[in-house]
């Protein structure tokens, strides 16, 4: 037995079954896109601690800004004792993230609690209780957050669940339904659902917010249609409902820009992000308008640990890393080279990869089993297993499993992402023969 092994078997003994493996790998170390195993192999990393470290592994300036504010103090609590570690964050975030004219913005511990705060806050600030959400969702584990996620597999038997919650099908336009309508028509076709739903399910003025994924980061990487994001933001103005984007696994550079809303040219009201935000530290924030992020009462939004000093230095560290090595063009590069291979892959097998989605270098392939036309975990899983036999960790994504997302740092060399796209394409060959 190996030492990979032997910590699976040790994980046993202590650990829930129900605590997931996306992937039966180890690290004891890492630098930029390359991880070391228990077991001394290095493996290219296209998870990044998933979606994590868009920045790499190892980032000497972060580690350095760790290692300086642990020598000073490492907790205090911001609600008892201010400390410029916090606001040094807060200004970059809305100095880099603007919300309209003016922006303020609170840390949290993580993606979850970012869209339980800014669910809390929309609610508080319009006095309505209505949520609206989409199928594919995902939006994190805790109670409000699971109850916004779709999967029913994160969420069975844990019920009773948040009231007022709606879902409504997510607008993203599969390729292959071009043969019955066209891009425009399928909008339209999701802009009257969206008034449907405030026609028989929920009244307008009980909506107190739209949260909406604007790529699916566990659904599969899908991505919302323009023209309906778009309509979607005037909507809300137009009957005072506040839009939130959650950004926990697209931003920072994961499609080639800080925010996947640059794309649409549409600013939110709120915004929740994590992951990339803190180079490895737990960290997350809501970002919203000032006259929203003011009008909250005292009290409600806070806690022991958010924004620790720790995390805080090495999200600033981070953000001033990628910023400094524009981490957005190394998103578009890493995401040519990702979707120039997928689409190879795809012309080769069509009716066994059915889609290549995704903005940037938050991209993914959808493998389907071309007798049943069902989606193909089956395929999707044995390329992962195979894959880290080879020295690739990869993780899957979609509501059945059967999709293979890219997350691997952005400013992995050259070589090291052909290197890995080389083995991700052997792999799906040998798979899918």
């Amino acid at each position: 037995m190996n030492n990979t092994d032997s910590l699976y078997e040790r994980r046993k003994k202590s650990i829930p079954n129900a605590l997931g493996i996306f992937n039966p790998s180890s690290i004891q170390s890492a630098k930029g896109a390359i991880i070391i195993d228990a077991d001394g192999r290095e493996l290219i990393d296209f998870a990044g601690g998933i979606g994590v470290n868009n920045a790499g592994h190892g980032v000497p300036e972060i580690i350095e800004a760790i290692q300086k504010q642990a020598e000073k103090f490492i907790h205090a609590s911001f609600n008892v004792s201010v400390y410029e570690q916090y606001m040094d964050l807060t200004e970059k975030l809305c100095e880099l993230l603007p919300h309209g004219e003016a922006t303020k913005a609170m840390l949290t511990l993580s993606g979850a609690e970012s869209v339980e705060n800014a669910i809390k806050i929309a609610r508080a600030v319009t006095g309505k209780a209505g949520i609206i959400c989409y199928d594919g969702s995902f939006h994190g584990r805790t109670m409000m957050a699971m109850t916004l996620t779709s999967n029913v597999k994160y969420k069975e038997g844990a019920g009773p669940y948040a009231p007022e919650v709606y879902r409504l099908e997510y607008p993203y336009y599969k390729p292959s339904m071009s043969s019955r309508m066209t891009q425009d028509e399928f909008d339209d076709l999701m802009i009257m659902k969206l008034h449907k739903t405030f026609s028989s399910t929920v009244s307008i003025t009980q909506t107190a917010a739209i949260i909406m994924e604007l790529v699916q980061g566990e659904g599969g990487f899908t991505v919302a249609s323009k023209k309906y994001v778009q309509y979607l933001r005037k909507f809300c103005t137009e009957n005072n409902i506040l839009l939130i984007f959650d950004e926990v696994q697209s931003g920072f550079g994961r499609t080639g820009a800080w925010a996947a809303y640059e794309h649409f040219d549409v600013t939110p009201d709120l915004s929740t992000w994590a992951k990339s935000m803190g180079g490895g530290m737990p960290i997350g924030a809501v970002i919203g308008k000032q006259e929203i992020m003011d009008a909250i009462k005292p009290g409600l939004i806070g806690g022991t640990y958010l924004g620790g000093p720790l995390s805080c230095v090495a999200s600033l560290a981070s953000i001033n890393y990628m910023q400094k090595n524009n981490i957005n063009a190394a998103g578009a590069k890493v995401g040519k080279m990702v979707h120039d291979k997928f689409t190879e892959l795809q012309r080769l097998y069509p009716d066994k990869i059915t889609d290549v989605r995704g903005l940037g270098a938050m991209l993914a392939i959808e493998f389907t089993n071309p007798t049943t036309r069902f989606p193909d975990g089956v395929s999707a899983k044995a390329i992962v297993d195979k894959c880290l036999a080879k020295g690739l960790i990869v993780i899957t994504s979609g509501t059945y499993g059967n999709c293979i997302r890219i997350l691997s740092p952005l400013f992995i060399e050259d070589e090291v992402l052909a290197k890995g796209l080389s083995i991700l394409e052997e792999t799906i060959k040998e798979v899918l023969i």
